[in-house]
């Protein structure tokens, strides 16, 4: 299969740039800037870039190599993926200009390429509405209703992809749960507390050691992805998680055990927050999809990364 991934340089598009090539997809990326990070894996790093700021028409350079490839399928995960770099409780200009009106740029490529593409846009759990702790687990049918500008931007973005299913396309919503592993930034839970330990920081800070959410391996995420190009339907909406409540203090409590330290915990905004839990029937129903990798390995990988950065840095 012939592939264009979008945003293929972050976090998530480097793994599923790893899965499509063992898959044995050709596989074509786009990135704003058009080069790979320096711990890329050495094979995603022969994948050949364009550059494509989505603030921005894509270069008639950039299209016309498009074009050419002529691809198949487009996983479009380029987006502003921080929910702190979005705004507060309104989306900020920027995430509007890249996580809406970006993706109402890919799906006009889509349509406009000779052989229009099958289109999967890589949504968030973000735009439901905030959930009763006491009944916290969730299908496609809850309602939607996000209470910060990045969820906005993101319901708006599967806005684009209904008004481009409406006229013709072929494009599919993954709502994706939250999902961590290597390589990921340390903005995010995991990564910036790996980090710390990797640093042999004391204290480690931590937001909330009673957060609970449903936390999977991007590496089963992006397996997800490819499922759902191969066996999703048009216009259909799939919650893409592991359909497990996780305890962030049982998180850390796992890397302390991993990394063998047991520093002390600085919790900057202590509290109970209760997070939606995916219910993943109809994605394992259309496309047989479980998740494989246990949350122990995921911690596991994730700060054996860390420590081989703070190692070479």
């Amino acid at each position: 299969m012939k592939t264009l991934v979008t945003g293929i340089t972050g976090f998530a598009g480097s793994h599923l740039a790893e899965h499509l090539l063992q898959c044995g997809d050709r596989v074509l990326g786009c990135s704003r800037g058009g080069r790979w990070a320096d711990d890329a894996p050495a094979a995603v790093r022969r994948i050949p870039l364009t550059a494509w700021d989505l603030t921005e028409p894509l270069s008639p350079a950039g299209r016309a190599q498009i074009a050419e490839f002529a691809p198949e399928c487009i996983y479009h995960l380029a987006a502003l993926s921080v929910p702190t770099d979005c705004g507060g409780v309104e989306p900020s200009s920027l995430a509007r200009a890249v996580n809406v009106d970006g993706t109402a740029a890919v799906l006009r490529l889509a349509a406009e390429l000779p052989e229009a593409p099958k289109v999967l846009l890589s949504s968030s759990c973000h735009v439901y509405r905030p959930v009763d702790p006491a009944t916290p687990r969730i299908d496609e049918q809850a309602p939607v209703g996000p209470p910060h500008g990045y969820g906005k931007t993101k319901l708006a973005a599967e806005a684009e992809v209904a008004r481009a299913v409406a006229a013709g396309g072929d494009a599919i919503v993954a709502r994706c749960f939250q999902h961590t592993g290597p390589r990921q930034a340390p903005q995010m839970m995991l990564p910036q507390w790996a980090q710390q330990f990797a640093r042999g920081d004391d204290p480690v800070r931590v937001l909330c050691r009673d957060a609970h959410l449903d936390l999977s391996d991007v590496r089963d995420i992006v397996r997800a992805y490819r499922l759902l190009i191969e066996h999703g339907a048009a216009g259909e909406t799939y919650n893409v998680g592991s359909s497990v409540s996780r305890r962030s203090g049982a998180l850390l409590a796992l890397l302390q055990s991993l990394a063998e330290r047991n520093p002390a915990v600085e919790e900057l905004a202590p509290g109970h927050r209760q997070q939606p839990i995916a219910d993943c029937t109809k994605l394992e129903a259309h496309t047989g999809w479980q998740g494989q990798i246990p949350i122990e390995t995921t911690v596991a990988d994730t700060l054996q990364y860390w420590q081989r950065r703070e190692t070479t840095s």
